[in-house]
């Protein structure tokens, strides 16, 4: 299974958005800090979601992360959040 892959799954799985989309742009990043041979290393994710009603967007990005998981945010080098409830 891809990163991209697992973004989807973990974050389909915890807070069932309406809308979700996560695009790979690591190939735009060629020659930059924390480029990997392949990508898979910087993503862009957009996703709308209720279980977002009323949090901060600090309370937001931790929310992602959190469903993430320590283990795959350690495997991406930038992760470019847009958030809506």
């Amino acid at each position: 299974m891809t990163r991209a892959e697992k973004i989807v799954e973990r974050l389909e799985a915890a807070f069932a958005p309406s809308v979700l989309d996560v695009v790979d742009e690591s190939e735009a990043h060629r020659g930059h800090a924390g480029f990997q041979e392949g990508g898979e290393s910087h993503f862009r994710v957009m996703i709308e979601a209720e279980a977002f009603a009323g949090l901060s967007r600090i309370e937001k990005h931790r929310a992602v992360h959190g469903a993430l998981g320590r283990d795959l945010v350690a495997q991406i080098h930038a992760l470019a959040l847009t958030i809506r409830p």
